[in-house]
């Protein structure tokens, strides 16, 4: 269980990537450190992008009847 603990989140990669972008924009980060900086920024976007793609694709498959119990969908109607 304590594996679930330290998996990443949406949530806590989107503040990492916020707090990266503050940094950088503050223009104080040395070169070497900034280039660190930019390089997990662009992988934690890239998780994001993977995450959010993912979950609308789950919300499109999910939609609710007219009874409302959910149903899986194939996404076009």
């Amino acid at each position: 269980m304590s594996a679930k603990k330290n998996e990443k989140t949406f949530e806590s990669a989107l503040k990492r990537l916020e707090s990266i972008v503050d940094s950088l924009e503050s223009g104080s980060v040395p070169l070497d450190r900034a280039m660190d900086l930019y390089e997990e920024g662009v992988e934690l976007a890239k998780w994001c992008g993977q995450k959010l793609q993912a979950t609308e694709i789950r919300l499109k498959k999910l939609s609710k009847s007219v009874e409302g119990r959910f149903e899986e969908t194939d996404g076009d109607a």
